[in-house]
């Protein structure tokens, strides 16, 4: 029966697709329209395009646009036909067939086949930083004919569809890349041969990027736009101003702007301002504790602090409205998010009382424990204003906070990767799955030097199997149900307290069409955007 169910989800979105493909006529308003660049300013500017090897939106974002993958991802978390025209699965969820479309090429004119296909897998598990995690279900890629790529798998991989989006798992030409160049270094990173909707034009590193149509894209009459320009944004106030003017009609995941002047552009009558498209990235922001420290070793530690903390302050007042209080690991836009989880509303009173209770009575000058704080430059919204504000709102519980500010970013990498704080500010995009981009932090064995992995120090054997669980239950329900318990293990034990979800915006002009179609947002290719009348403004 669910082999049956997944056929049938299969036609009814490579139906769905054909139909958007051929005329939009319900899904979006009016008729696209062909013509017009899209000039858009880039906060964090990609040294390279080739987002096979290498996480994080600054290469993904125009990665997406240059590859093309199997599969896209719609706004229900379910995968569309894109580079795979179909595509089953097997009733023991160990083999996934999947049918490429026979007329797709490279931006080089070759014809994109199986093998390309496997090459990529193997490129992506080998050379991606979450490579083992999201492939190491994966045993290898058989190609059978020319069009055909088969998964095998040596254990279901219910996040396999997520990983072969655009964003993930891009499909590199295995006649460019498999020269025998080392691929970290390989010249094509930096001047591609993709087969996504638009080719690179133009690179300045550092400085601006220009990709035009591919005008042999696979789905015909697309992509609308003649070209995408992406400049680097070295100063966010001018950035402000030119999206102000219209000089720049999109600027994604803020685009380096400050919320109040987000706020400010929202009073602009050609200006949209949109929270969609960060469903699948995710991204969470929380206060880290170093376990090894003797004072945070005592969970109740933990809770006081968490109860000092005052969530509404922090979404209402610091980020007028724009960001939402998380309540745990998982973001509340994923489909196995539960908000039945403590989630540890202001209690002053009850922060004092579990210090006590931990053996930290207040001293005669009213501290009862000092603790620094570093974060990580960049977003002084989320990081540098959230980590002042922790200074005095701690002090209501007895906590002295010493304020430690990076000098950069590689100096603030190094002091948490050495396990040398003892609290820091941090966030992680969570990648369409908690086994993507949520486990890594929490895993036994993921203790590493290394950011973004389990610095804090915390093991729980209980929630290791849960991961363990999920990370192959295919059956929706019963996932949900484990990272129900996921969660639940995770707000009491708090290794880390999760203090909002990125106040993340899209700004954009409002004569741009269809710039959001995903989950992925930005991370995804802009084949559908267009202008109303064909002309950017």
């Amino acid at each position: 029966m669910r082999t049956k169910l997944r056929k049938w989800r299969t036609t009814f979105w490579l139906l769905s697709c054909m139909v958007l493909t051929m005329g939009f006529t319900s899904a979006y308003a009016g008729t696209p329209v062909r013509g017009g660049d899209l000039i858009t300013g880039y906060g964090q500017f990609p040294s390279h395009f080739n987002h096979a090897i290498q996480s994080g939106a600054a290469t993904a974002v125009p990665g997406c646009n240059i590859f093309a993958s199997l599969v896209e991802t719609n706004t229900k978390f379910e995968p569309v036909p894109y580079l795979a025209k179909s595509w089953e699965v097997s009733s023991d969820g160990l083999t996934y067939t999947f049918h490429l479309v026979e007329n797709a090429t490279f931006h080089d004119g070759k014809p994109i086949t199986s093998e390309d296909v496997a090459f990529s897998f193997e490129i992506v598990k080998a050379n991606h930083s979450f490579g083992p995690s999201m492939l190491g279900p994966v045993d290898r890629v058989e190609t059978p004919d020319k069009y055909t790529a088969v998964f095998k798998l040596n254990n279901p991989h219910p996040a396999l569809f997520m990983v072969l989006s655009p964003a993930l798992l891009p499909i590199l030409p295995k006649h460019v890349y498999g020269d025998g160049q080392p691929i970290r270094k390989h010249p094509a990173n930096t001047n591609p041969v993709g087969s996504g909707p638009f080719k690179l034009a133009e690179f300045k590193p550092g400085d601006y990027f220009i990709l035009e149509r591919n005008p042999n894209f696979f789905r015909p009459g697309q992509p609308y736009l003649d070209r995408i320009i992406g400049r680097r944004i070295k100063d966010p106030n001018a950035n402000f101003i030119a999206m102000k003017k219209g000089d720049f009609h999109l600027a994604m995941f803020n685009g380096g702007l400050r919320l109040k002047q987000i706020e400010s552009l929202k009073k602009e009558k050609h200006i949209v301002v949109t929270s969609k498209g960060y469903e699948a990235i995710a991204p969470v922001y929380f206060l880290e504790f170093n376990l090894r420290k003797e004072m945070f070793k005592d969970v109740r530690v933990r809770q006081a602090i968490a109860y000092a903390i005052d969530r509404k302050f922090i979404t209402e007042k610091l980020h007028s409205g724009f960001s939402k209080a998380a309540t745990g690991p998982l973001h509340s836009s994923f489909p196995w998010y539960t908000d039945q989880v403590n989630t540890y509303a202001l209690n002053l009173e009850k922060a004092n009382q579990l210090l006590d209770e931990a053996g930290y009575p207040k001293k005669a000058d009213g501290y009862r424990f000092s603790a620094t704080i570093a974060w990580y430059p960049g977003e002084p919204d989320s990081m540098d204003t959230l980590a002042a504000y922790m200074k005095p709102q701690l002090k209501k519980v007895g906590i002295d906070v010493q304020l430690k500010p990076p000098a950069d970013f590689v100096s603030w990498y190094k002091h948490v990767a050495g396990w040398q704080h003892d609290m820091t500010m941090s966030n992680i995009y969570s990648w369409g799955d908690p086994m993507i981009g949520v486990h890594r932090l929490y895993l036994c064995d993921n203790q590493k030097h290394v950011v973004w992995t389990n610095t804090s120090g915390y093991c729980n054997k209980e929630l290791d199997a849960i991961m363990a669980k999920a990370s192959v239950e295919t059956d929706f329900a019963e996932r949900k149900a484990l990272y129900a318990q996921f969660q639940q293990i995770l707000t009491e034990d708090l290794p880390l307290i999760w203090t909002h979800e990125a106040p993340y915006q899209t700004i954009y002009h409002k004569n741009l069409n269809n710039v959001i179609t995903s989950v992925w947002g930005a991370a995804s290719p802009a084949d559908k955007m267009y202008w109303t009348d064909g002309k950017m403004p």
